[in-house]
């Protein structure tokens, strides 16, 4: 067991404060601090202990089944199979999904082959693996994510009145499924800007009204808006009347898998990913967009999207089961008591409140504090922990 050093990423979305506050660091910080990266991945692997030479991929990459367990090395090599983050928005994410296995492994082999280089802008896969992710609030969270239920989303877009927009709409009215969203979509994101710009000012100027009238798309107005101010010439802000609006409270989650449409727009949570990078955008973004590949990915299945509260597995730890087998989190709140957690592949603990103390059966003990992360690599044995707080947990997710 090591205490972890990880890395910031300084995307101009982040807060200034939430992270700063809670890895007890000078607050406002200097610039936005978006993600705080917790893992292996090799563009920002975090580091044990106080030698930099002892980043964590490297230390896996030397002994992969010590680290991470026979089990995890076989099905994904010398590598940890997950990322763990902290994220903090202040302002809205890009319009993006994530690719299933078989295209990421397709589109990273197509971009290799034709020389595109990995720093290159107009790069679409960053690595050959599929990205799902879950997201867990900490502060109350708001997103968008999958498409709405077509027949809402025409009540929502008929309550607009805006002639101009009823041309590319007619589509999904004569086929509310899934179908229609794909074909009013592609419309939507292909539009020149001699049609775009005249089209959006209408929507908005109408969204504007219709925000403050105690419509029961309020909320999708007002996000219409805010997207609008931030990226006026984006058709984004039209794709956002598409989908469901969520507010997660504290402790909540949403699992977002292979070509689920999202947006995050603001608030802190605790999320965790497949260990890649691949990300295709769909609008709300300054940086490359590629309708073609995206309209590969995306899945245009409409409905609600499962809201999770967690599954008990011991008083004080509750788990949200995803069925992926890079990863696993749950949440834990200690009382004092001694848990036993060991686990045969690798583990990282988070402290988010209080203290915790974990030993293994060396006698090994090692206190976080808020802010504090711990990597516990496969080999440590009848791993122990205590305490007063609150602390995730994240493992892979195959079974013992």
């Amino acid at each position: 067991m090591k205490l972890m050093r990880n890395q910031i990423r300084p995307y101009p979305w982040g807060s200034r404060t939430a992270l700063a506050d809670l890895l007890g660091e000078p607050s406002p910080a200097p610039t936005p601090q978006a993600e705080l990266w917790i893992g292996a991945h090799p563009s920002a692997s975090s580091v044990l202990g106080e030698d930099p030479d002892q980043s964590l991929a490297k230390v896996i990459t030397l002994d992969p089944v010590g680290t991470v367990g026979p089990n995890a090395q076989a099905a994904f090599g010398a590598r940890l199979p997950f990322l763990l983050k902290v994220l903090a928005a202040d302002e809205p994410l890009s319009l993006q999904a994530h690719p299933c296995t078989e295209h990421a492994r397709s589109g990273f082999a197509r971009e290799e082959a034709a020389g595109i280089p990995l720093s290159a802008p107009d790069r679409n896969y960053r690595d050959g693996s599929h990205k799902p992710e879950l997201i867990c609030a900490l502060t109350d969270f708001h997103a968008m994510c999958g498409f709405r239920d077509p027949t809402s989303t025409l009540r929502l877009l008929a309550e607009l009145s805006v002639p101009e927009i009823d041309e590319y709409v007619a589509v999904l009215y004569h086929q509310p499924d899934a179908e229609g969203l794909r074909a009013l979509f592609e419309a939507l994101v292909s539009l020149p800007p001699e049609a775009l710009t005249p089209l959006l000012d209408a929507v908005v100027s109408a969204c504007t009204v219709r925000a403050s009238t105690g419509s029961p798309f309020a909320a999708e107005y007002r996000t219409a808006q805010h997207l609008a101010d931030r990226y006026p010439a984006d058709a984004g802000v039209l794709v956002s009347l598409l989908l469901n609006r969520i507010t997660l409270h504290p402790g909540q989650a949403l699992f977002l898998p292979a070509g689920n449409l999202h947006a995050y727009l603001s608030g802190v949570g605790v999320e965790i990913t497949a260990n890649s990078d691949n990300v295709l955008r769909g609008g709300l973004t300054s940086k490359h967009v590629d309708v073609t590949v995206l309209m590969a990915v995306v899945d245009f299945t409409p409905g609600d999207v499962p809201i999770l509260t967690g599954s008990p597995t011991w008083a004080g730890e509750v788990t949200y089961p995803t069925q992926v087998l890079e990863f696993q989190l749950s949440q834990m709140d200690l009382d004092g008591q001694v848990r036993d957690i060991t686990h045969p592949g690798p583990q990282v603990l988070l402290t988010v409140d209080g203290y915790i103390t974990a030993t293994d059966n060396t006698g090994q003990a090692i206190t976080l504090v808020r802010g504090q992360t711990l990597w516990i690599p496969s080999a440590d044995r009848d791993v122990r922990i205590t305490g007063i707080g609150r602390v995730f947990r994240a493992t892979d997710g195959m079974a013992a």
